[in-house]
Formats: C-alpha cells, structure tokens, sequence
C-alpha cells in the first residue's frame, strides 16, 4: 500500500504527466456534461429509456454513455467515426491504391485521415436520420408538437456537429492528453453505466433476502476472475526467438543479440466481437420489441440468452478472428523485414522458410485465442441465463469489457513509460513491463 501511495505521489509530481492527467480529466468532463443536455424539441421526462438499453440498440447506448437512451445531443457518440475508421482500415488492407497513399507516411495517413473524417459525416448525417425515425416511433410522446416541423432537420444538424465534436474532443485526448482519445471515451460511457448497474442488481439481490446477497458476492467475485483472464488474453504472446548477425562498423560490434518477436494470442483485438455483433443485430433492427415478445428468425438473432444464437455468434467471432488476423497479420512482410535488418529464427532459413514458420505459429496460437474470443463474447448471455440482471451482464464479457481492460492496460502502460523514463517505480512489476515493451519493439 505505501508503495502504491508513493508511485501516486510520483506521478503528481513529474509536470508533463500531470498537465497530460488535468486536460484528460477536463475534456472527458466536457463529453459527459454533453451527454446530458437533450435535443431541441425534445421533453427530456418524457422519454421512455427502457427500450434503448436492451436489445441491439443497448450497445450503441453503451458506448454513448446513455446519450442514445436520453435523446442527448451526443447521442450517436464515437460510433459513426469507429465505423468510418473501421471501412477506411478495410479499404488500405484490400485495396492496393489505398495501401500505396497509406504507405506514402505523414502525407498518406493526413490524406486517410481526412477522408475518415469526411465519411464520419455521411455515416452521422445517415444514422441521425434514423435516429429521428426511432424517436418518433417509440419516444413520439416527448416530442414537441411546437417544434415538430423543424426537428428532423435541427436534431440531423445536432447530432453530426455533436458527433465530430466528440472526434475532436478525442483527437485532442490523443494530442495533449494521456491515452487514446476514442478508445478513452468509449470507455468512460461504458463505465458511466456500471454504478447504476451494480445498484440494479444489488437491488435485485437484496429483495431475495441474505440467500441473494451472497448470490450477489460471487457474482463480484466471477466478474474479478473473468477480468483477470481477459487480461491474459488481451497480453498473452508467443515469443518467437530472433538471432541478428554480428556487424563491425569501424572499432564498434552491432548486433549478435539474442531477441524475441512477439505474436499476440489475440491479434484481432475486438474487431470480431464487433463485427460478429452487427452481423446478430440486422436481423433485428426493424423492430424495437422486446426479445420475449419474438420468435423464429427474430429471437435467435436478437437474443443473446438463446442456445442457438450464442453458438451461431461463436462460430462467426472465430470465423472473423481467422479472416480479420490473416488480413492485418503478413508473415512475409515480417519475414522480408528479418532479413534486411541481418536476423533469422535460430534453425530457420531466412526468407520463405521463415515467413512459413511464423505464419504456422500464428495459426496455431490463434487457434485457442479465437475461441477464448468467442467465450469472452457469449458470456454475457450465460449471464442472463443464471439470472443476472441486463444491465449488469454486459459486463461480464463482450465488447464492453474488452475494451475497458484494453484501454485501461493501455494507460497504465503510457504511465508507466513515463515513469521508468524517469527512473521512478511503476505501477506494475517494471522488469515484466520493461521486458514486454523491449520485445514489442523488437520489429
């Protein structure tokens, strides 16, 4: 304890990471106090939230931080630019014009970036679209009649300007703050959510008497555990042994060290869990009913309680985790890399040999990382099924919680580089993060 209070005081006291923590703070403040304030023409105790926290809409609502449920001028969030990025980060793996401006360095990623954010605007502008059918249909009741000519126009304008004034918020994060803006604020309107969940379910528990609040502690207690794995999971590496060749420039000896290529368990990060849950959810988005209330085709798709959904979702995060990692992952590249800089796999012979050898190690780790992906994702269904409420279950795996332990590991780490720059202690064991950060850079 006294070592964490004195890593604490560390932090505070280097200047550069404490400006970065007090504009952090400050911009995520400004994002939360704007998804508070209602659109124009809308009567804010008049909204029926029920139905935007369950079904297909709850995650959107998950990571505005409540803003889509709330009719909030921030209510379409980060999601309108994560999907522009999304296609754009699409386009430079499959098309080879896009790969070549990519390619191209400042100038190329300037030119991407721009035109993500073009289509940002499209996105919005279409999505705020049928925002205002949903309003219509199921909040009509808190609509102003006054205002009613006027309010597709005004909340389309609204909602694309508070949308890329959220892009902005995150780019600043990104500049001048600590951590990924986006990733950040996605986080922040996932966690705004859990206090109220936890009291829903406590609630819940306590109703039962003693029996249900005991159920209720080790509910607490799974929650911890399944974090820790995921933690694993979101870490975890195959460490692939590197020899470089000893160079002699002049009197100096280069190289003839002994390192480490490290291949992530998880390479495709959250990208399955996202596109396996749009591919679940279209089926479902021409109704706003709740899941009891369908069947067939409709239910299997849209509720994660359902044997059958969760085994259709499963199969489709380790289909996309094979497919999304054979994109973004390119052993001969690697491979190409090795040899231009002198380093080889101790036994391997240099060039295909070893773009082989690599590309099999990644096949079998993605193996098992694909179907801890795919638990990770049904786990909130089971959830619900032992009775937890909906709320609470999102976060015991999904989408939610990875990116929570992803973007928390990630901003401990940016922290922890700042203070081993310094020659201060870190958070975590500095060895293990010193290790880890050397072999990361290692190509």
């Amino acid at each position: 304890m006294n070592r964490f209070i004195r890593t604490l005081k560390n932090i505070w006291s280097i200047e550069e990471l404490r400006s970065k923590i007090i504009t952090t703070l400050l911009l995520v403040l400004v994002y939360r106090v704007g998804t508070g304030i209602p659109l124009p023409g809308i009567d804010p105790t008049k909204i029926n939230t029920d139905t935007a926290k369950s079904g297909p809409l709850g995650l959107i609502d998950a990571f505005a931080g409540g803003a889509f449920s709330h009719a909030s001028i921030f209510a379409l969030g980060i999601m309108p630019y994560i999907s522009a990025s999304i296609f754009m980060q699409l386009m430079t793996i499959l098309v080879p014009q896009m790969q070549k401006i990519q390619k191209e360095g400042d100038s190329g990623r300037k030119k991407i970036n721009q035109w993500t954010r073009y289509l940002t605007v499209i996105i919005t502008a279409v999505q705020a679209g049928a925002y205002v059918a949903y309003l219509k249909q199921v909040n009509a009741q808190a609509l102003l009649p006054a205002f009613s000519s006027l309010f597709p126009f005004s909340t389309t304008i609204v909602l694309t300007a508070g949308t890329l004034f959220v892009m902005w918020l995150g780019e600043k994060i990104t500049d001048k703050g600590l951590g990924n803006g986006i990733s950040l604020i996605i986080m922040v309107g996932i966690l705004a959510r859990l206090p109220q969940s936890i009291i829903q379910e406590w609630t819940a528990k306590s109703n039962r008497g003693g029996g249900g609040i005991l159920i209720m502690i080790i509910e607490l207690a799974i929650l911890i555990a399944i974090i820790m794995g995921l933690i694993v999971l979101v870490q975890g590496v195959r460490k692939v042994p590197v020899q470089y060749a000893k160079q002699i420039v002049g009197n100096k000896q280069f190289g003839g060290a002994r390192q480490f290529l490290p291949l992530k368990v998880n390479g495709a990060g959250v990208m399955p869990i996202i596109f396996a849950q749009a591919i679940m959810f279209l089926p479902t988005l021409v109704s706003y009913t709740n899941f009891e209330n369908k069947t067939g085709i409709a239910r299997i798709f849209g509720d994660p309680r359902d044997a059958w959904h969760m085994v259709i979702y499963a199969v489709i995060v380790i289909a996309f985790t094979f497919l999304y990692t054979a994109l973004i992952f390119n052993p001969k590249q690697i491979a190409d890399d090795l040899k231009r800089n002198n380093g080889f796999v101790p036994g391997v012979k240099p060039g295909q040999p070893t773009a082989d050898y690599i590309g099999a190690i990644m096949d079998r780790i993605t193996l098992p990382g694909a179907v801890l992906l795919a638990v990770v994702g049904i786990l909130p269904g089971f959830a619900q099924r032992l009775d937890v409420t909906q709320g609470f279950s999102t976060f015991f795996g999904g989408t939610s919680l990875l990116i929570m332990v992803g973007v928390i590991l990630d901003t401990l780490q940016q922290i922890e580089t700042q203070l081993l720059m310094r020659q201060y202690d870190g958070l975590m064991k500095g060895g293990r993060i010193q290790g880890r950060q050397a072999a990361q850079a290692t190509i």
